[in-house]
Parts: C-alpha cells; sequence; structure tokens
C-alpha cells in the first residue's frame, strides 16, 4: 500500500488536501481531497483499473451528498461508457451518459447519448497521413427537446511538435480557429478567434491565452 500527501494554499488563501491511497485491494486507488475553509469541497473516491475496465464512484462530502458513479468496459478497439450522478437531498438522477467508441489506426468514431437522454451525438475522426500530423472531423448532434440539429466539421494540422492550428464550422454559421504553441514542457500560447457568418454586422471575437507551469 502507497499513499501521497499534498497541500496547496493559493493567493485566496484556500487550503487543498489530497490523500491517495493504492494497492488497499488489487488494482484499486482511494482518494481523499479536503478543501478549507470550504469544508462542502471535499470529496471521497474509489476507484478500480482492470485490462478491460475501469470502474469510478465518488460522493461529495456536504450536506446534500452527490453521489458520481462511472464505468468502462472494452478492448482497445472498442469500449463502452457510462455516468450518472445521484443528488441524496432531491433522491433524483441529475447527470447520466452512455456512450460507445470504435478505434482503428487511422480513424475513430464515437456515439454519445448525453443530456439525460436528450441529446444523440455522432462523430467521426479520421487521420491524414500515418504521422497523425493532420486530421478531418466531422460530428452530428440533435437535441430532441428542441429538434435541433447541428453539423460542425473541423480540422486540425500539426505544423511543427510543438504547434497546431485546428479550425472549424458549422451549419449555423459559427466558424472557429485556434493556434497552439507550447513553450516549454506543459506550458502553452493560444491564440483564438470566432466569426459568425450569418451576422456580418459584428465584430469577430478574439482570444489570447497563456498557461505556464514550472
Amino acid at each position: 500500500m502507497s499513499s501521497s500527501f499534498l497541500i496547496r494554499n493559493s493567493l485566496v488563501q484556500q487550503i487543498s488536501t489530497t490523500l491517495i491511497i493504492t494497492d488497499i485491494l488489487p488494482s484499486t486507488r482511494a482518494i481523499a481531497s479536503l478543501k478549507l475553509p470550504d469544508y462542502d469541497a471535499g470529496k471521497l473516491e474509489a476507484q478500480y483499473f482492470h485490462e478491460h475496465a475501469t470502474f469510478s464512484m465518488a460522493v461529495t462530502a456536504s450536506q446534500s451528498p452527490v453521489v458520481d458513479v462511472s464505468a468502462t468496459i472494452g478492448t482497445p478497439s472498442i469500449a463502452f461508457g457510462a455516468e450518472t450522478s445521484y443528488t441524496t437531498d432531491s433522491h433524483k438522477f441529475v447527470k447520466y451518459n452512455a456512450g460507445v467508441s470504435m478505434t482503428k489506426p487511422i480513424s475513430n468514431a464515437s456515439v454519445i447519448l448525453a443530456d439525460k437522454g436528450d441529446s444523440l451525438r455522432f462523430s467521426y475522426m479520421h487521420h491524414l497521413d500515418q504521422l497523425n500530423r493532420g486530421a478531418v472531423v466531422g460530428e452530428i448532434s440533435r437535441k430532441f427537446s428542441t429538434n435541433e440539429n447541428t453539423l460542425t466539421v473541423g480540422c486540425s494540422y500539426l505544423v511543427d511538435p510543438n504547434t497546431i492550428v485546428k479550425a472549424k464550422l458549422n451549419n449555423h454559421g459559427n466558424l472557429g480557429a485556434l493556434l497552439r504553441h507550447e513553450l516549454k514542457p506543459n506550458s502553452y500560447l493560444t491564440i483564438s478567434g470566432a466569426f459568425d457568418t450569418k451576422a456580418l454586422d459584428k465584430y469577430p471575437k478574439f482570444g489570447l491565452a497563456l498557461s505556464l507551469k514550472p
């Protein structure tokens, strides 16, 4: 059995404590987290890992605990997964999603039923070369409560080992693009933009983000 203990002190004077205990039973891990002075942000989690399956259960340490359960089963080529959240105060399931994915060396596809069964999403990605430098993506989603369908197409290209460019466009006229450059390991500079092609009188949106990690 092994464990790790981590304390963080942020600028807003919050203390985050995480205790991880592994191999209580074979292929299991237990995680306990606590934030001070916000006691309701604490969580207890148990995880089980197998070669072809995973299972996780988490319970929030609040006056009205929320129970999160997720599970996956499959092989490297096909996998099934599901997740749900249950609130003990209202005795209701506030989230349940399920999906299946199929993976091949140069492509993968997935079908996801989300939003408590209100939306269905199918996506497909195909790599353009064996080095996976370029890829094209297509996604079709339907929201049953509003009878709304959305078709999105996109592409990505790895300019060099540290720089990637992405773009996407949907049938509602929303066009987006992004450039991300890795300055050093785990530190990124991201430039993004969005434009509504059906509202030419509106100004496009631009964003700049810098993520630095020691």
